[in-house]
């Protein structure tokens, strides 16, 4: 049976038994164990803390050219491990290929932006704020940080984190999701194949006495989370009471609100890859469908009941496949009681995923793609994310009626509008309580050089991820106020506080 364990720097001692616990690793393509991992507990943090403030102050002082170097040296190793690292995330995820390579691509764009971090590092500075008195600011790393990171995204997401917390100056502790840890653990060593000193990026492998042990250590300085709303808030909470700087990303009810003049061709393609891609299993997915209008509502159901039907679910290496098997045989469960959930409140079950069984791979973790109608917004199944193939319709009377769906929402992630109306899409997006928003793009995800982070119940914390929200987490302000008088030799006006008159 294949061992995954940490990654940690080699000064780090690591007594044979560790915490004694292990977790297993499947193959969702077929149900299989596939390895094991290692369950860290508080002794090996404090050890690998212990290693990481010895190593960063070197780090910081590295001046950020240098360090931007080992971002682009970085970048080149993945791009040329890219095919190893999306065979081995489809394997303990189940994405197929294709959204592999998307995952470790989106991941990638983060780290070009902090290659130039050295642009993105520059402080303020004002000549003569006074008499003879310049006023310049620095931006410094708060020390050693901290992520704690999803399944669903394993490249991606450790990579939004540890680029711009690296690039920064900080050391970084990354605890990844314990279902599919292999990819992070390989970014961490093509990372020290970059040039990455020893100690400042080191991965630990748990489950919650390990998220604990890094919320409680007072020498971890800010935390990074992705992951479910309830456990999001409990991260958050329990951070900021020990003092630390936390960003918590929860999660997601998106709503893709579809106007009478839209192109219905365009909008089922759109959500064919938006509901269903990735087996449903993203944060910024699309699982709410609000069309406008009956005449709108009755169109869009005759073209999206063919297609749903038409998607081709397979194993993660079919590259004719749409979406893989979800993550774990509990998932799916959940997904299916979900279904079960929306049938008993009264929805219109229009296809039903449930017991899809994959010819040559029945053991498989796999749940064939679902369309609900007639979803009310009272309905618990609408309330909650699902996470995982299933598309819902709320049919709204109105433009006013759709804004107020995901406005009212407890989630805030994302939304999208599809329509051909510049002032509906206009007035839409400023009025929209959501924090992230598509004119007639399915998942509206910003790109690397804006920041990601979404309202309400999906974020918690005032900072969002990459971008120069990235940088601001990341980093704590420095301001010098500073004179060169032209005093007496013997400095006997050196104590005297200047005023800015």
């Amino acid at each position: 049976m294949r061992e995954i364990t940490h990654l940690l720097a080699n000064d780090v001692t690591m007594p044979g038994a560790v915490s004694g616990r292990i977790g297993d690793v499947f193959d969702p393509n077929n149900g299989v164990v596939q390895a094991q991992v290692t369950l860290g507990d508080k002794a090996l943090l404090d050890r690998a803390v212990a290693v990481a403030k010895a190593a960063q102050p070197a780090w910081a002082a590295t001046n950020p050219q240098r360090r931007a170097r080992i971002m682009f040296a970085f970048k080149a190793l993945v791009e040329k491990n890219m095919d190893e690292l999306a065979h081995m995330l489809s394997s303990e995820h189940g994405k197929v290929i294709a959204d592999a390579k998307g995952d470790i691509q989106r991941g990638l764009e983060v780290i070009e932006f902090c290659c130039g971090i050295p642009h993105a590092l520059k402080g303020e500075y004002t000549y003569g704020a006074g008499p003879g008195i310049d006023v310049y600011s620095m931006r410094m790393p708060l020390g050693i940080g901290a992520g704690i990171t999803p399944f669903n995204f394993p490249a991606m997401i450790p990579m939004w984190m540890f680029g711009p917390a690296i690039a920064t100056g900080n050391a970084f502790i990354l605890k990844p999701s314990e279902r599919d840890p292999s990819v992070p653990v390989r970014l961490a060593e093509l990372m020290l194949e970059a040039g990455l000193p020893e100690g400042i990026l080191q991965v630990l492998h748990g489950d919650k006495e390990m998220v604990d042990a890094i919320l409680d250590h007072p020498d971890i300085k800010g935390v990074s989370f992705v992951g479910s709303s309830d456990i999001a808030h409990y991260v958050y909470k329990r951070g900021v009471d020990a003092g630390k700087r936390v960003q918590a990303m929860g999660g997601a009810k998106n709503h893709g609100i579809v106007m009478p003049d839209a192109d219905l061709d365009q909008v089922v393609n759109d959500l064919s890859g938006a509901a269903f891609g990735s087996a449903g299993e993203r944060c910024m997915a699309l699982p709410v469908v609000t069309p406008v209008g009956e005449k709108t509502a009755n169109a869009l159901r005759e073209k999206l009941i063919p297609a749903i039907e038409g998607l081709r679910v397979g194993i993660s290496t079919d590259e004719e496949a749409h979406y893989g098997p979800v993550v774990t045989a509990s998932h799916k469960a959940k997904v299916e009681q979900w279904i079960q959930t929306g049938v008993d409140e009264g929805a219109e079950l229009v296809v039903d995923g449930r017991g899809f069984k994959l010819q040559g791979h029945e053991d498989g973790f796999f749940v064939g793609p679902s369309l609900f109608d007639h979803v009310k917004p009272t309905m618990q199944s609408y309330k909650e994310e699902i996470f995982g193939p299933v598309l819902q319709m709320v049919r709204a009377e109105s433009f006013e009626e759709a804004l107020a769906l995901p406005s009212q929402h407890q989630y805030g992630n994302g939304v999208a509008i599809f329509t051909r109306n510049g002032h509906a899409a206009r007035e839409f997006a400023a009025r929209v309580d959501v924090g992230m928003v598509g004119i007639n793009v399915p998942i509206p995800v910003p790109v690397a050089y804006h920041t990601f982070g979404g309202w309400k119940r999906s974020a918690f914390g005032d900072t969002n991820q990459h971008g120069m929200e990235g940088v601001k987490f990341w980093t704590k302000v420095k301001t010098i106020t500073q004179r060169w008088p032209d005093g007496s030799p013997d400095g006997s006006n050196a104590f005297v506080i200047p005023t800015m008159g």
